[in-house]
Order: structure tokens, then sequence, then C-alpha cells
């Protein structure tokens, strides 16, 4: 078989993991893979390049992606035609693509609509893809922020000082909920459940009442700013889209601080990881986990299982059809209610 593979989207930890798993399960059945650069804008271009055992020697512990990625998408580029002719003319057998749930989307859509012989492989720091219990990248990502959490905490105790930590996410609050509970932070704001300003600021001075003068409160980028009158406000820079129509979050959390520091009389700082959270070595776990979803990956494409993602659930291997995937995957109640449990009792 001939087999092309591409990462999309943002980067995360993880992604050369899956490259490397694909291309050495592939020679090991000596089928060949192609490695097609920058996403879909590749395969719409055929900018490919040669995988091989060198091409792939120690990419493990390698952040990022020796391909290169993109968020082109093909329908809205008007690319179909051309990508469906590019796997032919190449004479690809499947395409693995390794991507967040907006890849899941456009690759899903391809199968539906043109027979693609596509597979999906779900990375993401932000753990949102339905469809799976977790990512490849949201284990490295998670661990960067308690460590930057535990960091702050000791600064903050130092100056009686409220540390606001803005995190990545996205529209889900996976990794500041996990980051919260894991780095003993004092309260968490993320856009599936409101969490007003007034409630922040009263939380912050019973702390103080109660003789500790520090918070630590850790806000997803894409939460609102809610307010008990219930207006609410997503906050966003300038530029408020990326060349390929995609919002760019951040900012909450300097609009935070003021917001308390004026409610609180207390000095309030404000940390944002932004994009530390998405580079680097992955963990353990991460490249554990990439591994396994890259060989089940290219498993999935010699019995010709297209139009279905790789998954991991209740701790197996599994696939799932691309149009459940494509669906983002909320944080729930009973995750929130662990962390309300742990800060109630700091």
């Amino acid at each position: 078989m001939k087999i092309g593979v591409l990462t999309a989207g943002g980067d995360c930890p993880g992604l050369n993991a899956v490259i490397g798993a694909v291309t050495r399960s592939a020679m090991e059945a000596d089928d060949e893979v192609i490695g097609i650069r920058r996403g879909y804008a590749g395969l719409a271009n055929r900018d490919y390049m040669e995988l091989d055992r060198n091409s792939v020697s120690g990419l493990l512990r390698s952040g990022g992606t020796i391909l290169g990625t993109s968020s082109f998408e093909p329908h809205r580029e008007q690319a179909v035609e051309k990508i469906m002719d590019s796997i032919a003319e190449a004479g690809m057998d499947a395409v693995i693509a390794i991507g967040g749930e907006h890849t899941m989307g456009m690759t899903g859509r391809l199968h539906a609509e043109e027979g693609a012989p596509v597979i999906g492989v779900p990375k993401t720091i932000d753990n949102d893809i339905s469809g799976t219990d977790y990512t490849f990248g949201f284990d490295t990502a998670v661990q960067t922020a308690t460590d930057a959490i535990d960091r702050l905490q000791s600064t903050a105790q130092s100056h009686d000082r409220v540390m606001v930590v803005e995190v990545m996410g996205r529209n889900a609050g996976w990794i500041a909920v996990h980051s919260a509970i894991a780095g003993g932070a004092d309260a968490v704001v993320i856009p599936e459940f409101a969490t007003t300003v007034e409630e922040l600021a009263e939380g912050v001075a019973i702390r103080h009442q109660n003789g500790k003068n520090f918070s630590i409160i850790v806000v997803a980028e894409g939460a609102s700013l809610v307010f008990e009158g219930g207006s609410e406000q997503l906050v966003q820079p300038v530029e408020a889209a990326d060349p390929y129509g995609y919002p760019r979050l951040g900012g909450i959390g300097a609009v935070l601080a003021r917001e308390l520091e004026a409610r609180t009389g207390f000095e309030v700082r404000v940390a944002v990881l932004g994009h530390i959270q998405r580079g680097g070595t992955p963990t353990a776990t991460d490249r554990l986990l990439a591994t396994r979803f890259g060989v089940r990956a290219l498993d999935m494409a010699k019995a010709s299982e297209f139009g279905r993602m790789v998954a991991w659930r209740g701790n197996e291997l599994t696939s799932v059809p691309l149009e459940e995937a494509a669906a983002v995957k909320s944080v729930d109640e009973a995750t929130l209610e662990l962390a309300r449990r742990c800060f109630a009792a700091r």
C-alpha cells in the first residue's frame, strides 16, 4: 500500500510520534508512506516528502511536526477536486489526517461526499474532540500549566498577591480545570459554566479573611467575563480572526485581573501561558498514546476502515465515525464538581 500522512490545524506535542509510528509500522509491512506538507494545502499543491527510517529517527521526544501544518480547508478553498486528483495521481491507497475537530470535520466531509479513503487521528492540547476520552497533546499541556501554577504560587504567597493564570483551550475548559485541580488553584473560569466576577472577588476576600493572603485563579482563554447583572463579555484581541477565519482568543486574564483588583483592593497580576503549552517535549503519556494511535491508524488503513477516527475509550483503543468526532466535547458537570470540592477545601 501507499499511505499519505498529514498534520493539520495547530501543532501539539506528540504529532511526530504518530508520524513515526505510522511510518515504522508501514515499513514493517513493506508499505510506502508519503509525508504531506502543511496539511491539506500540501495535498492540494502536491507538496510531499519521503518518510523512511532516517526521516523519523528520534521523533518520539520532538515537539511540533516535521511535516508542517496549516488550517487550509478544502471546501472553503474550493480545492476538493485538486485534492481528490492528487490522491489518485500519487496512487495513495489511504490518507491519515492528524488533527483537531475542524480537521476531523473536513476529513469526514471528504469521505462522505467524495469517497476519499481517509482516516482520522485526534490531536489537540484542548482535549475537546468528541468520540475519544483523551487526545494526545493534552497531558503535556496540562503538565506545563501545572508546573507554571506551582511556580506562580510561591511568588504569589511571598508578595500576598492574587495571580490570574490564563491558559489555552479555545471553547473548552479541559486544560483549565485539570491544571487548576492539579496545581492547587483556588478557582477556575471556563467557557462551559458561568462564574461571575463578583463570585471570584468574594472568594478572594473570604480567603484573605481566613488568613490566606494569596490566591491563584485559572481562566480559560475562551471563557466569557460574566457579571451578576447578567452582562457577558467574550474578550478577544483587535485581530479577531486568523487568515482561515478562526477567531483568535486571549486577553481575558488581563481584563479579569483589573476587575478583581478594583473590587478587592488586593494586588492582582496576570500570567498568560499561551503557546508555551503547545510546544516542547511530549510527556511519556502523550508519546505512548500518540504511538498507539499511529499504529492503529495504519491497521485501519490496511483494513480499509475509511471515514473513521482512532479513539481512546475506557482504557481501550477503538474507532468512531468521523462525523461523531467533529463535535466539540465540553467539560462535564462531574469534573467541575470535583474542582469545586477541591477549591472549597482550600
